[in-house]
Order: C-alpha cells, then sequence, then structure tokens
C-alpha cells in the first residue's frame, strides 16, 4: 500500500483510477487484464499467512497454490515453518455456479474463468521467530490470520501477530477458523465466541470470520470470496523511482556443479514502487561489511540483473505487486543462506541513507504482547537492547539517549530506510523478544 503524505496531501493530484480511504489508495477498477495475462504476469498483490505455530499456515498455503513452502532442511526435520515461504495462485471463477476456485474444472463441472494472481506470504507462528514474521509482515497488503478451532482462543502468537498487524499498518484482514473437521458444532461456536472476543476493541473487530479445514478443502470457496471482496488490489506508483525490500536471498546451485556454469545469485521480495527489467543495473544497501581504520562500516553492492521470475513464470519487466525473484550477477556465496535479507534494491544513487544510528518517536503499548501473563511495558531503558523491525530488516539497538517519548539507538546492523518510517519494538522477556510497541524514525 501506499502511505498518503498528509503535508502535502492538497497539493498532490491523484491519479483519476484511485480512490483515497482512510489508510490508503486503492483502485477504483483495477486494469482490466486478459486471461493470459493474469495466468502468465506477476501477482498483484501479496497475502500473508500468520498466527500461531501449528495453526495450520503452510498446509492451507498448499491448498491455495498446490505448493509445501516448508523445503528447507530444518523445516521437514521440525514440521514448522522458520523462514519465509512464497507461492503464487491464480484465483477463478466458475462461468456456470459463481463459485470460487484455484482449479481450471468447477466442482459441479463447468469452466473457470482467471480473474486475480495472488502471491502468498507464508509466515512462521513460532515465538522464537517473530523477527521474520515481522520482516514478511512489511511486504503484505492484506492477511489471513489463521486460528486452531480445536485450541482455545487466543494463543500467545494469536494476540501478537494480530498487534503487529495493527502497528504495521496492515487493515485488510480475513480471520480464518481452521481445523473445524476436528471438533463438533457446539466446540466450533465456543471458539467462534473467544475469536470475536479477541477483536473485540481492535481495528479488526468487523473482520470475516471463515471457518474451513485446510486439510480437506472445507469452504476454501468462500475463503477466496472473502479475501476478493476484503483485499483489494492497492494502488503502486510505478513511475517513481524503484524499490524492493529483499526477504529472502539464494544461491540456487547446486552442490559440485561446474564452475563455469554457476549462476548468479538471487535475490526474493517485492517491489514497493516503480519497476525494474532485465539488463537494470541496481545497488543493495546497506550491502556489505567492510573494514576500515579499524571500523566496521557498510558499502552499497552494484550488480546488473540478469533474469526476472514471478513463481515459476519469467518476466521481462516486474511491477509492484506480488513477489518476485531478482537473478544477478552476484557471487553466489554473497548472497547465500539470505545474507542480504532487510536489504533494499534500487538503482544507484536514488536509495535512503544507510543508517547506524536512529532516532525515534516512541509509542509503547499498554500489555505486553506474546506472553502469557498480563505484563505491563514498562519505561525503555538506557542500554537496553531493544529488537527492531523496519521494511524486511531486523536488527538490535542498544539505547543511548532516552527522552519522554523519544529514544536514540545504535545499531548492530545498519538499515536502509526513509524518514517517516514506522519501526516495531520489542523488548527482552523470559529469553525471547516480545513486542511492546513502535517507532516513527526522526531526523
Amino acid at each position: 500500500m501506499v502511505k498518503k503524505n498528509k503535508k502535502n496531501a492538497k497539493e498532490q493530484k491523484q491519479p483519476e483510477n484511485v480512490v483515497e480511504t482512510k489508510d490508503s489508495l486503492i483502485l477504483k477498477k483495477p486494469k482490466v487484464l486478459t486471461e493470459e495475462e493474469i495466468v502468465n504476469g506477476q501477482p498483484v498483490v501479496n497475502i500473508g499467512l500468520v498466527g500461531h505455530v501449528d495453526h495450520g499456515k503452510t498446509t492451507l498455503t498448499e491448498r491455495l497454490t498446490g505448493k509445501w513452502t516448508d523445503t528447507h532442511s530444518e523445516e521437514i526435520k521440525r514440521g514448522i515453518t522458520i523462514r519465509l515461504g512464497y507461492a503464487n495462485s491464480i484465483f477463478r471463477k466458475c462461468v456456470q455456479c459463481n463459485m470460487f476456485a484455484t482449479q481450471q474444472k468447477c466442482e459441479c463441472g463447468g469452466e473457470t474463468k482467471p480473474i486475480r494472481k495472488v502471491s502468498f506470504v507464508d509466515a512462521p507462528g513460532h515465538e522464537s521467530l517473530m523477527a521474520t514474521m515481522l520482516s514478511g509482515a512489511t511486504i503484505m497488503d492484506g492477511a489471513l490470520l489463521l486460528i486452531a478451532a480445536n485450541e482455545n482462543c487466543p494463543q500467545p502468537q494469536t494476540r501478537e501477530h494480530l498487534m503487529a498487524l495493527e502497528i504495521i499498518g496492515i487493515k485488510n484482514i480475513v480471520i480464518v477458523q481452521n481445523k473445524i473437521d476436528l471438533i463438533d458444532k457446539e466446540k466450533a461456536l465456543k471458539n467462534y465466541k473467544q475469536i470475536k472476543e479477541l477483536l473485540k476493541g481492535t481495528f479488526f473487530e468487523n473482520a470475516p470470520i471463515i471457518p474451513i479445514s485446510a486439510q480437506k478443502g472445507v469452504n476454501v470457496d468462500r475463503l477466496i470470496a472473502a479475501i476478493e471482496e476484503i483485499v483489494p488490489t492497492p494502488y503502486r506508483d510505478e513511475t517513481k523511482d524503484p524499490v524492493m525490500f529483499v526477504a529472502r536471498s539464494f544461491d540456487i546451485n547446486k552442490p559440485g556443479a561446474d564452475l563455469m556454469k554457476l549462476i548468479g545469485g538471487v535475490l526474493g521480495g517485492s517491489l514497493i514502487q516503480g519497476k525494474l527489467a532485465i539488463g537494470d543495473q541496481i545497488e543493495i544497501k546497506p550491502g556489505y561489511e567492510v573494514e576500515e581504520r579499524n571500523q566496521k562500516v557498510y558499502k552499497p553492492i552494484r550488480t546488473k540483473i540478469i533474469s526476472l521470475m514471478t513463481g515459476e513464470q519469467a518476466i521481462q519487466e516486474a511491477y509492484p505487486g506480488g513477489s518476485i525473484a531478482v537473478q544477478t550477477t552476484l557471487d553466489p556465496s554473497i548472497v547465500k543462506s539470505d545474507k542480504l535479507t532487510g536489504n533494499v534494491v534500487g538503482y544507484s544513487d536514488k536509495l535512503p541513507i544507510t543508517l547506524s544510528e536512529i532516532k525515534l518517536e516512541v509509542h509503547l503499548l499498554e500489555r505486553v504482547v506474546g506472553t502469557k501473563d498480563d505484563v505491563v511495558v514498562e519505561p525503555i531503558k538506557k542500554l537496553e537492547p531493544l529488537m527492531l523491525n523496519v521494511n524486511s530488516a531486523a536488527t538490535v539497538g542498544i539505547v543511548t539517549e532516552f527522552g519522554k517519548n523519544s529514544i536514540t539507538c545504535k545499531l548492530k546492523l545498519p538499515i536502509c530506510c526513509e524518514y517517516g518510517s514506522r519501526i516495531t519494538i520489542s523488548r527482552r522477556l523470559d529469553n525471547r523478544f516480545r513486542l511492546i510497541g513502535y517507532g516513527i524514525l526522526k531526523k
């Protein structure tokens, strides 16, 4: 979503096809695409799947996309999502019965027509991986909050993820009451009431609650209908200089590959504005760490785009919207194992400056999010380490100065972001970082 600049709101002329809502700009009438453009093109929206661990996020992603996103060896071994997973899906509608689907053939036997291509971001639910979830949330245009119907609600990370979505500014969400096949009607209604109580008083109080079974495929058509209604295609400015948030980085070469046939490193993420094309020269910031005069500093990386992918589809140009993969001329060792996650990609000298020290206007919550007990958020202390998330980056900041509503932090890892950006703040409690509020980046 593109946030409205309130200071210059009256001076800015909106495109004719754009309508302003309370929180963002959306398209009145999204560009009409042909069936071929939808199928072979880039997704137009990113939708996150968030919630407590083992509530069915990865199973639902597979049900909607046909792809199992837990592919890392440790994910398979432990049975949980550790890294952000990405998969695309084409939403369709039956020409015969108007039912929503993801398959070319409807259950009624009729043909389905593609209506929108979406990209799903499968975020981890485990409490120790909250930073990964927060990093992924910054590229989401909407979200599905999964809640298992066979457990009491809320679970600790259910509440934490809900609060995180509100803090980051994701307003368009659908509540997914999953695993209804494991309980009877009475327990399902009890769980539904618990969900309504959780949402009471939040921005999401009137969010739709869709009961489904991701495992059995029950009510998935109703879920797609709710997504189509709640998560619109946002307006994005393609005329601006490109800005891409890197959420993953890969070495896709197999062990023992011929040195003469090595493929350059790949960056995965989402374009927030502008567009990228094959052959573009790009800059990556903050970049890589070097030592100068006995001090560690970060230098931008410059490289060239060799190819672009969205899902399994090769594209010539990438636009703001769904997740993309950018193959570069970089040495694979530079990008492997998500080394460049949190970086920002754009044209040389067009990106924000790299910051190793930041000042934040702080907004703290009344209660710590994610703990079983009711813990009051205490004031931030000098020299306290805080986990800070901005764009797709996660870093630790040591508080060097603090005032009534502001703090200054020296960062362990530098960040590249615009002044005015919203940064989530987490504090270490019981050996875990817990969400306690957010800050606005000030000069």
